[in-house]
């Protein structure tokens, strides 16, 4: 018997014929002057399926014109925050291509069109905002219109069914860190993806106490990363609604807005971003009302702060942590019967098979404040090969399987603490990956004469920092500075922008001997820069 893999494309096909008429999208109106916004309007799911394949023949016809065939892999250089985004994402899949991601954060063409080579795609649309940075291009480029507005256009589309072969590519995204100087590609099969989408339907499927009511979230970051499409994947098998931000950091009164004009009833938000609205809520007894009557927030990708942890849990604010990661996609969650539990742990997702394999404990830490406990064991997470949501094998380790990198405790049976990652890795305040020791070598290799040692910090924060001591006691800080900027900017310009020391700003130079480092090896300790100097690294990004 043959498999038939859903995608999200049949899943919005079916959505669209069964709820025609309900909302898949508001998207907000804005005062150009003002910045405020005058109406969220609303496209239903009947609309957005037009738009959709109208999409597709618009990108079939300027393709196959320039001889770019069925499956063919074509880049989209996209902001992804956008209905107009999504159009392209979704209208490229129905057209029959394979889109390849790539954030805006990225901002090197050179390393786009590397990618694109390595897939052996074989063109490109891209954002309006990066047009004056392409020329002498290896591939046809195009850019990213809002093409409703176009007439009716006369291409066939492919049937909208998915593959008969589970192996076969439906998308690529990339990591959301650069190695060995760019991304790592991640292939999505077919198979993978269906089983993604089973765990989509059940992170989103709307709590009992809607009563029929249409559930209504609120776009979480940018579609050309893996996290908004799978949050979106699964709002549309349930024909739920996608509230579109005028910004991701939007602000509280935004919040109470998208509460009050669009009926939202959850929240899926970076804690970095989370962050913001909690500490409004102790002085607005309204937001804090708000933030009490969702029917969930749902945070991924970093830790929230002992302080808003216990803020949350104190005012019955009911939170749902996920763990997951651009290859795997979601793997644990925290059950929706421990939404009150201060522990809040995490499990495997159902159909999954993962291993939890001991590593030597790291730097004996308190656990009160989230380290590692020296008499701790702690498990690094495993993806098992026969797992159906073990990424593909370019990604996997010799054994076959894939190692996460990540660190937990088991503080019950079954049930799991995040506890950090065992090697070099930090994430930026919207959960994107980072690898210091990348900058730190490279500053080592460039700098040997001017630094004798340096450690990058910014954890949770927008962009990475470098802490040096000098080489020479007694040089010029900010002629240091200078110098090291200017000496790994070549570097730092084929980074995503969040991994990026671009400004003198980001360089904190402290005397010799000055940073905490442990008492065996004499390493730096990251996390204790990060903590030590946290009133000097406050300052230097708030005023970025």
């Amino acid at each position: 018997m043959t498999t038939v893999y859903r995608t999200h494309l049949t899943i919005l096909e079916a959505t669209a014929a069964k709820y025609p008429d309900a909302p898949a999208f508001r998207v907000p109106r804005v005062d150009a002057k003002t910045g405020d916004v005058l109406e969220w309007e609303v496209i239903t799911y009947q609309q957005f399926w037009r738009d959709v394949e109208h999409t597709a023949r618009y990108w079939t016809q300027k393709l196959t014109a320039v001889g770019v065939s069925y499956r063919s892999v074509v880049g989209l250089w996209l902001g992804g925050m956008t209905y107009v985004d999504a159009l392209h994402i979704y209208g490229m899949a129905r057209a029959g291509y394979i889109p390849q991601f790539f954030s805006l954060r990225l901002p090197s063409p050179e390393i786009i069109f590397e990618l694109l080579e390595k897939s052996k795609g074989r063109a490109l649309v891209y954002d309006s905002s990066y047009g004056s940075v392409l020329s002498h291009n290896p591939v046809p480029t195009y850019e990213a219109i809002d093409a409703r507005r176009l007439p009716a256009i006369d291409a066939p589309l492919p049937p909208n069914r998915s593959s008969t072969n589970g192996d076969d590519t439906l998308m690529i995204f990339h990591t959301s860190g650069s190695t060995s100087g760019r991304p790592k590609l991640v292939p999505c099969s077919f198979a993978w993806w269906d089983f993604t989408l089973q765990k989509t339907g059940a992170a989103m499927k709307p709590k009992a106490s809607r009563d029929g009511r249409q559930d209504v979230t609120v776009w979480m970051g940018s579609l050309s990363h893996f996290g908004q499409t799978f949050m979106l994947s699964g709002m549309i098998q349930h024909g739920s609604c996608t509230v579109q931000f005028t910004k991701p950091t939007f602000s509280s009164d935004e919040l109470m807005d998208m509460v009050r004009r669009c009926g939202l009833t959850r929240m899926n938000q970076f804690p970095s971003y989370l962050t913001h609205h909690l500490r409004n809520s102790r002085h607005n007894p309204k937001l804090l009302a708000c933030l009490q009557g969702l029917d969930e927030i749902l945070i991924s990708g970093l830790m929230m702060s002992p302080e808003d942890e216990e803020w949350v849990y104190r005012n019955g604010i009911k939170l749902m942590n996920c763990y997951g990661s651009t290859e795997v996609g979601s793997m644990l969650m925290s059950p929706e019967n421990d939404a009150q539990n201060a522990i809040h742990t995490l499990r495997p997702l159902p159909g999954t098979k993962y291993a939890f394999v001991p590593v030597e404990p790291a730097a004996p830490c308190d656990s009160e404040t989230g380290y590692q406990n020296a008499n701790a064991q702690l498990l690094e997470l495993i993806i098992l090969a026969e797992s159906p949501d073990c990424p593909d094998r370019s990604l996997r380790h010799p054994d076959g399987n894939f190692h996460t990198g990540d660190l937990f405790l088991e503080v019950l049976p079954g049930q799991y603490v995040y506890r950090g990652r065992n090697d070099d890795w930090i994430k930026s305040e919207n959960s994107l990956r980072c690898d210091t020791k990348s900058i730190e070598d490279h500053v080592l290799l460039q700098c040997a004469d001017l630094v004798a040692a340096c450690i990058v910090v910014g954890n949770g924060r927008p962009s990475p920092a470098l802490f040096v001591e000098p080489a020479v006691d007694g040089a010029d800080p900010e002629k240091l500075k200078r110098d090291i900027v200017r000496r790994i900017r070549p570097f730092h310009l084929r980074r995503y922008m969040h991994e990026r020391i671009v400004s003198t700003r980001f360089v904190l130079v402290v005397p010799r001997n000055t940073l905490p480092r442990t008492a065996t090896k004499g390493n730096i300790r990251r996390r204790a820069v990060e903590d030590a100097f946290k009133a000097e690294l406050d300052l230097v990004y708030g005023s970025a």
